[in-house]
């Protein structure tokens, strides 16, 4: 059943135009024309190495939150969650299956955008056990997020809420303006957000080499533990 419903969730996720927008489109154009364009300062070396790590990032984000609880709060709504709790697919198999449809989109998501930074030129480094456990922590930070979003709000209100949080994380998080452009005590701040953790700390093993970013990987977890514990504490069916 769980099987089934996740295979359920990744097609109607994948034939949402405005999901493939968020999941797809957004991060591709992103990569491509700042990697093409000479529009932010990344630094030395290939504007691309840079890049990368911060629409890996993203692109998470993209799916595990903002599309996620704008999913989950329209299907709140309309009772579609309602329906499905009665039926013989217990609440923890449904979101088994919202998560398994998550990392199943994931999975393309990084494919396509690691194809298209190799066609610009990326030399990517580093360890891909950590990037897999970044990746990972990232999923769960962010979808436990999304779903207290998608749980206490108003479907509308976290249709807006969602995009306002996506775009502000993207200026702000890391992910094509490096944080050391912002003033010192916003960096501070702007530091123990998820995107900035989840792109620093990509950024940190594809771009510099590193070994395991144990900070990094620390703010994403406390943001997971946090989330998730809210979310099922806090998440209304109805």
């Amino acid at each position: 059943m769980i099987a089934a419903q996740a295979a359920l969730e990744t097609k109607m996720l994948l034939r949402n135009g405005e999901q493939l927008l968020l999941t797809v489109v957004i991060p591709t154009l992103l990569l491509v024309l700042f990697s093409t364009v000479d529009i932010v300062d990344t630094g030395a070396g290939e504007a691309v190495d840079f890049l990368a790590p911060g629409i890996l990032a993203l692109a998470v984000m993209s799916t595990a939150f903002t599309g996620q609880a704008i999913a989950t709060g329209f299907e709140r709504r309309y009772g579609v969650l309602k329906r499905l709790a009665s039926s013989p697919l217990p609440r923890w198999g449904l979101m088994t299956a919202k998560t398994v449809s998550v990392l199943v989109t994931e999975v393309l998501q990084v494919v396509l955008l690691t194809v298209i930074a190799f066609a610009l030129g990326w030399s990517p480094h580093g360890n891909p056990f950590a990037v897999l456990l970044l990746l990972v922590l990232g999923t769960a930070a962010f979808s436990g997020l999304g779903l207290l979003m998608a749980g206490t709000l108003k479907a509308e209100a976290t249709l807006a809420a969602a995009n306002l949080v996506f775009i502000l994380l993207l200026v702000g998080g890391g992910v094509i303006v490096p944080l050391d452009r912002f003033p010192d005590a916003a960096q501070s701040v702007l530091g123990l957000l998820p995107i900035s953790a989840l792109s620093d700390g990509l950024r940190d093993v594809l771009l510099h080499g590193a070994g395991i970013p144990w900070g990094d990987l620390g703010i994403l977890a406390g943001w997971a533990v946090v989330g998730l514990a809210a979310a099922g504490t806090f998440f209304r069916w109805e």
